[in-house]
């Protein structure tokens, strides 16, 4: 066994690697933080093909683009596993598998969370080794690592695949950007006149949002500096979206579902700035090269924010207890410890940060 070193292998290289199954189900910010361990596996074991276990978007995103995912197999939805897609055909979890096991996968790699429902699935693969996380309610695997909240996303997958002997080649997750990428965005968009920065006030989970008013003051202030703003939105965040450019009182450009995702690596990759809540889109922008702004909650400024600081600036909110009920939110690292990471309200925890923050960073990294 290789001797233990910083985020290098815990153990050797497995012989014989011809096709390696990577489950990575879940949202777009997750997948991005899994880049550096799929960089890693590509490095250690050149030849092999890398297979990742993914959602249909998945599928768009991987079509043509460089990278180190060779081949994409779309999951079932299943507790646990993934959420059904809109529109998405009923599919057979039982026929996935079985189809799963015929590949012959000689190495199965869990880095989809703490494995209570992902592990079993994992070990249904027919995979010869199989390596991931698991927290205290989970199966173990052939090789596993415990789940602890309050660790890094992307060192937490590096971790992993140091258990099939690959070490990090770097910490820093990378998006290839496309011509097609590139292309869709100018179809959309149009030439530019002034130099374009995007801002993003959505977010699945609420508790994430920074007001929407406070979003419309840097719009404001950036066009006021010389820049042209965008507005990005999913469909469901139509409504956010409309508060920003309502309140502005400037002229901005919503895009809300104007582009595929591959057009929203384009637009993002030719933006100077994109000013975010923690969402997929502020580390999809951090991917693609391009400097952020990132308003975050302090938990998720541990597990989740850029670790660069010349390009990226997380903008963190210290509030811990839920602005209506109090609880302490913090999630536990050990069932034991206080703070039950719950409570059923989703008011923001983000409120705090103030404005003036958020546009000292943005000036300063547009400066640069």
């Amino acid at each position: 066994m290789a001797t233990p070193s910083l985020l290098g292998p815990t153990a050797g290289l497995v012989p014989g690697v011809r096709r390696i199954a990577v489950l990575r189900a879940n949202a777009l910010g997750d997948f991005v933080f899994a880049l550096p361990a799929l960089d890693a596996l590509r490095a250690a074991y050149p030849s092999a093909e890398i297979v990742l276990l993914g959602a249909p978007w998945h599928v768009k995103l991987w079509r043509d683009r460089p990278g180190p995912v060779d081949r994409v197999l779309v999951v079932p939805p299943a507790p646990g596993i993934r959420t059904p897609e809109p529109g998405e055909p009923e599919s057979s979890m039982d026929d996935f598998v079985a189809a799963a096991v015929g590949e012959d996968f000689d190495v199965a790699v869990q880095i989809h969370g703490g494995g209570a429902n992902s592990n079993p699935f994992i070990s249904r693969l027919g995979a010869r080794l199989t390596v991931g996380l698991r927290a205290d309610d989970a199966p173990p695997l052939n090789r596993c690592l415990p789940y602890i909240y309050y660790q890094h996303e992307v060192i937490r997958y590096l971790e992993v695949v140091g258990l099939v002997g690959a070490p990090a080649t770097t910490i820093v997750p990378t998006l290839a950007v496309t011509d097609d990428d590139r292309a869709e965005a100018a179809r959309v968009l149009g030439p530019a006149d002034r130099p374009r920065v995007a801002l993003h006030p959505g977010a699945t989970d609420t508790r994430r949002r920074w007001p929407a008013e406070r979003f419309a003051e840097v719009a404001r202030a950036l066009h006021d500096d010389g820049y042209e703003v965008l507005v990005t939105g999913t469909p469901t965040e139509q409504e956010v979206v409309d508060r920003v450019v309502a309140a502005a009182g400037v002229p901005v450009r919503p895009q809300v579902g104007t582009f595929s995702l591959g057009g929203l690596v384009g637009c993002y990759a030719d933006c100077a700035l994109v000013v975010s809540n923690d969402t997929g889109p502020v580390h999809l922008a951090a991917a693609v090269g391009t400097p952020t702004v990132g308003i975050f909650w302090v938990g998720n400024l541990i597990t989740t924010a850029h670790p660069l600081r010349g390009r990226h600036r997380p903008i963190s909110s210290w509030m811990v207890h839920c602005p209506v009920c109090g609880v302490d939110c913090t999630p536990g690292i050990y069932p034991h410890r206080p703070g039950d990471g719950e409570c059923p309200h989703r008011d923001s925890f983000v409120t705090d940060v103030p404005v003036i923050e958020v546009l000292e960073a943005a000036r300063d990294l547009l400066g640069r």
